[in-house]
């Protein structure tokens, strides 16, 4: 079995974990032995009986797991002392345990991969997830054209060209990046893997929601959601329907959701429910809603997301109510019939978006397409075997 080495700073113990590496790495660990470097929070960490629980699953599929403390601030300096950090922990496992391939999780554990990778002759996975330095300006995170901004463009360009291999979520992000590097993107392999959900976990439900639930899942206060069409979408829906109810998931605090929706009315405050739910309960959360919203902001942030919330959501054969210009997100909803698309968020808007999704949920062939998008676009059985056919190629002899 070939040794690798799985980096990112994301945590193995937040719902994102599970769902977008841990995922991955249960059929990919059959074939490879495999160490996985992880970034968690304070507040996974405390909960000692989901640690031990993930930590017996790592040891069962032959995973070794070394979770580091993710700091996030201060918000400059952190990140450059996990990279620092991260250079020498990937240092000594490349020296002592054999490593022949290195899988690097979004753009920091690339550039890590890079460096020790280059001294090493190891090659590495630029798995980008997405298009980091715009979504970092997008959330006013970083300024176009600062020092920062344009050392991080460098790597960008310079991890794509030196990496073995190139994964992005959307074939969107993929356009972006042709017309950008149209040199370092000629000769590259490039794969396109959108986020994929266990469609064995996420099914449609026999007989359908017994109440009319519109649902959120997932963050409703990062730079990039938009906070103000869903309010919008649920006053218009509220005001026309008196059986409407919200159900808003997400592991945000409630209090900050509640001062921002202040000013929405009185009918969606009474309405809207919050909280937060494990990652292993979520399923049945969405089996009980009638349609889920995803309002993102566009642009060149956000051409390389493929949200995992929409894959979850199909695979419980119910559609979606969201915008365009978010990575692959129009052209499946076009393609299959499966939601609805918002062109911004005046009440008329709305309201044909809301007849719109009256009219799908009339349709009794509408959860079976929801559910056949799901299989053809978001299988997490595909996505596994796009990755074990990079490993392969890299590691011809596995």
């Amino acid at each position: 079995m070939y040794q690798t080495l799985y980096l990112t700073r994301n945590g193995l113990l937040e719902p994102l974990g599970q769902s977008q590496i841990m995922a991955y790495l249960r059929g990919l660990s059959q074939e490879y032995r495999i160490t996985l470097i992880t970034y968690e929070k304070d507040d996974d960490w405390s909960d000692t009986e989901r640690v031990a629980r993930v930590r017996t699953e790592c040891e069962s599929l032959g995973i070794r797991w070394l979770p580091q403390r993710f700091r996030p601030r201060p918000k400059i300096v952190a990140p450059l002392f996990s990279m620092v950090r991260m250079v020498w922990l990937v240092r000594r496992e490349v020296q002592k345990h054999n490593v022949q391939l290195i899988h690097a999780r979004s753009y920091i554990p690339a550039a890590v991969a890079m460096l020790v990778g280059r001294l090493a002759g190891i090659p590495f996975i630029f798995d980008m997830r997405a298009l980091w330095p715009e979504e970092l300006i997008t959330a006013g995170r970083l300024g176009r054209g600062s020092l920062l901004h344009r050392a991080i463009v460098t790597a960008e360009r310079v991890c794509i060209s030196r990496a073995a291999a190139v994964v992005s979520l959307t074939h969107a992000a993929l356009a972006h990046l042709n017309s950008e590097y149209p040199y370092g993107m000629a000769e590259q392999k490039v794969v396109v893997i959108p986020t994929c959900a266990d469609l064995e976990r996420f099914v449609p439900v026999e007989d359908g929601p017994e109440r009319r639930i519109i649902g959120c899942l997932g963050t409703v206060l990062s730079g990039w959601f938009r906070l103000d069409w869903l309010v919008s979408f649920m006053t218009v829906a509220a005001d026309r329907d008196p059986e409407a109810s919200f159900e808003l998931t997400t592991r945000d605090d409630p209090v900050q959701i509640r001062a921002a929706i202040e000013n929405s009315s009185s009918l969606v405050k009474s309405r809207l429910e919050i909280r937060s739910c494990s990652s292993d309960l979520v399923q049945e959360v969405l089996q009980g809603q009638m349609a889920s919203v995803m309002f993102f902001t566009e642009g060149l942030s956000k051409l390389g997301s493929s949200p995992t919330r929409m894959a979850e959501i199909l695979g419980c054969g119910i559609p979606v109510v969201a915008n365009d210009g978010v990575g692959d997100v129009a052209e499946i909803i076009k393609q299959y019939n499966v939601g609805v698309l918002v062109d911004n968020c005046s009440e008329e808007a709305m309201v044909k978006a809301l007849d719109e999704l009256d009219t799908l949920l009339s349709d009794p062939k509408l959860s079976s397409r929801c559910r056949k998008a799901a299989e053809e676009v978001f299988s997490l059985q595909a996505g596994t075997e796009s990755y074990r056919e990079i490993y392969r190629e890299l590691l011809p002899h596995s």
